[in-house]
Parts: C-alpha cells; structure tokens; sequence
C-alpha cells in the first residue's frame, strides 16, 4: 500500500473537506483529489461519497480510516521517541488542562519544572475537559488534566487529588458570623453558580437537592476569576474549591465560611494509552506528584 495516499486519504476523512486537507498535509487541493482518485481507482472501491462540499465515508471507508488512524498514531510515537533521544536536554511538551486545574494547581509543578529544564519549552492550553481528551487521544497534547472522569477507548484517566469545596462569601455577609455553614443556612440564598455541565455545577446541583434547599441562581459564570469579583461585590455567595478562593480570602475580598458537610471535587490526569512517556515528562509527573502529595497534607493539617 502507497503510504503517501493513505495519509491523503486519512487527511481527507479527518478533515472532511478537500481543502482543509491540502491545508493539513501542505500541499495543493488538486494534489489532493488527484490522489484519492488514484486510492480508489487503484483498489476498485469507492472511499467516499460527496455531498456537496462535504465527503463522507462509505463503509468501506470507515474501516480503512480507523486502521490508517492506528497506522499514523504509531508513526506519532515513532517520532516522539526518537526526538526524545535526540533532544535529551531540550524539546516541547504540550500540556493541556481544565480551567480550574489549570489556573490554580498547576503552576506550581510547571514552575519548578522550568526551573529545573530551562532548555524544554512547556505550552499549557486551557480548555474544557472533553476538548482535553479528544487531544489526548489524537496525541495533540503529551499529557492533559481534567475535572470529572470521561469514558474513552484510547485514553489512561487517573484520579491524581480531591479538594474539598467551601463557601465564599461578601466580607460582611450575616453567613460568615456562623462559622460553620449548614446546608439549612443555604435556603433562599442568592447563590452565583459555574456553568452547567461543570464539576462544580453538578456538585452543587446534586448538594442543594439531597438536602431539599431551594436558592435564587443570581448569576451562571464560566470563570472562577469572575465568580470570585462579582461576589466580592455583593452579588451573591457561591461554593468553590478552597485553592482556588485562597488569595481573595487572606486578603479580606471575601470571606471563606467551611461547609459543615463535606463536599469534594476530583481532578484527574489523562493521556494516550500507548503514549512514550519520555524521562522529561516522567520528570514533570514526578513534580507535579511531590507538589500534590504535599499539598494534601497541608490540606489535612488545615482539616483538622
């Protein structure tokens, strides 16, 4: 088999479009066409149908995709390897990540990491769990870290920490003279909430209806930032992860009130199941596994 078009064709069903896959492979459209026509002819079967603009598979062509997808993730890890043993001392590692994990726990570990390798260049993308994984699984990131758990064929999801969820409140808001906050104290609250869909939303959801408390959703925010000034300024309480309400606490933005209940969020770490770890991204595991197992233990000093 000519590899040459099977990475025409792979382009091409990724892509779904002729451009898009001349854009991808750098060459031009017609290149393009001509070698699927020259695929198909050669093989006597029709890969694809057009609609239009748009080409999709027949089934002829789903089975190819998915062997020639094997073939070219293999030729991915090929080349990772090699460019580890190349690049022993320098390189790129690609990190992806959740808002939360992101912004608030990672930095440390990619701090000390870039300390330590100053010749490896991190990216640290942020983005929404499921977007993620999907990089995960094409081996568009070395190594990602997300908020809730997702089911996926081609990836290793592993829990790494929990933190535990307090609520945030205005400095002088009548909650904060309690101390302790029970769920009860919550009723008929102006509560400023993340995003459905979130692993804080759901958390959330599912503690206000086990214990029947009925609240005003005041605002919906997709930012932890945002969520933390607008309740600095009276627009509401809201419950987050304390790392994340840390800096607005000791600097009096907002008040910190402890749950009596105690209501946790997982983070876990995700990437290709055949992925090459190589010794620099073994290194920033073993990193981020110190800065975890030592923030948890600050964690139970401060519990108790």
């Amino acid at each position: 088999m000519n590899l040459n078009q099977l990475k025409i064709f792979y382009y091409t069903a990724k892509c779904g479009r002729l451009s898009l896959a001349a854009e991808a492979l750098n060459i031009t459209q017609p290149a393009v066409t001509k070698g699927i026509q020259r695929f198909q002819k050669y093989y006597g079967i029709k890969f694809f149908n057009l609609f239009g603009k748009k080409l999709v598979l027949t089934d002829a062509g789903k089975v190819l995709f998915g062997i020639a997808e094997e073939i070219f993730e293999l030729e991915s890890q090929a080349e990772e390897s090699i460019r580890d043993f190349q690049q022993r001392q320098k390189g790129h590692i690609r990190i992806d990540a959740s808002e939360a994990f992101g912004t608030y726990y990672l930095p440390p570990t990619i701090i000390a990491f870039s300390k330590l390798y100053p010749k490896i260049r991190l990216s640290v993308n942020i983005m929404r769990t499921e977007n993620v994984v999907a990089n995960a699984a094409s081996l568009n990131c070395d190594i990602g870290f997300i908020s809730y758990p997702v089911n996926h064929r081609k990836v290793v999801i592993k829990k790494i920490m929990e933190d535990n969820l307090m609520l945030i409140t205005p400095p002088d808001h009548p909650l904060v003279k309690r101390g302790i906050c029970e769920a009860k104290d919550l009723q008929g609250q102006l509560l400023v909430t993340h995003e459905r869909g979130s692993a804080t939303y759901n958390i959330t959801e599912a503690y206000l209806k086990k214990n029947d408390i009925t609240v005003f959703k005041s605002l919906e925010l997709s930012s932890n930032e945002t969520i933390k000034r607008v309740v600095s300024e009276g627009a509401g309480i809201a419950i987050l992860s304390r790392k994340i309400a840390k800096k607005e606490i000791e600097t009096g933005r907002v008040a910190g009130v402890p749950l009596r209940d105690t209501l946790k969020r997982t983070f876990y770490m995700v990437y290709h199941k055949d992925k090459y770890i190589s010794e620099t991204l073994q290194s920033l595991m073993d990193l981020l596994g110190n800065w975890l197992t030592e923030y948890a233990q600050k964690a139970d000093t401060i519990d108790r």
